[in-house]
């Protein structure tokens, strides 16, 4: 028993720890999938608006996280269909509501493996038992949903509705017999793959 005890002790003691800490409160990674996910659920907002229309867009009923950034996705796309934008209603021949269904991140584990656990030691709090990964995958995967409707500036009438259109991104990382893992993800221009070989505590996997 006591030798079981000094070799888990030294598993222990001899795996790489690394801390790392996001100075900001939100990391950059949330916030690229939320955004990219944004980006191509505007994309598809097809609103049958007649090029040179004056447009005022109303974001009353827009929330969620990085709302500014979608709703900028959204102007965009109103100027790429030919609509002139104005900064009040008062100047408009047509409002858009633009409203969001979602502007989140979800999260995925999977784990064939002993998951990492804590080892009470007496007189001296506890220590952190590594995860052996046979195989993992731990996905996040940023959600936009997006919806417009377009009604006449003065009496209220439909002009065109679009929507709701979605949009998803993902970053996915894997392990694979321990020591050899890879990222993916669709966050750039192309999907990227980062390959590394490190230590078992390292706390990258995470």
């Amino acid at each position: 028993m006591h030798a079981f005890a000094l070799f888990i002790l030294a598993v222990v003691l001899g795996a790489c720890t690394i801390s790392r800490d996001t100075t900001p409160p939100r990391a950059a990674t949330e916030q690229l999938l939320i955004s990219a996910a944004a980006d191509r659920a505007a994309d598809r907002l097809a609103l049958q608006i007649p090029r040179d229309t004056k447009v005022f867009v109303d974001a009353t009923n827009f929330e969620g996280y990085d709302n500014k950034y979608a709703i900028g996705t959204v102007r965009d796309r109103l100027l790429k269909q030919g609509a002139r934008l104005v900064a009040d209603r008062a100047g408009a021949n047509t409002v858009v509501e633009v409203r969001s269904g979602a502007l989140s991140v979800d999260e995925h584990k999977t784990l064939f493996g002993i998951p990492s656990f804590d080892i009470p030691i007496p007189l001296a709090g506890a220590l952190k038992f590594p995860e052996i990964a046979l195989f993992k995958k731990h996905k996040w995967e940023g959600i936009a949903k997006i919806a417009a409707t377009g009604y006449d500036a003065k009496g209220g009438t439909l002009v065109a509705s679009s929507g709701p259109e979605y949009g998803f991104s993902h970053k996915t990382y894997w392990v694979v017999m321990l020591f050899i893992s890879w990222t993916t993800d669709d966050l750039g221009p192309n999907v990227n793959r980062r390959w590394e070989i490190f230590d078992a505590g390292d706390s990258r996997r995470e």
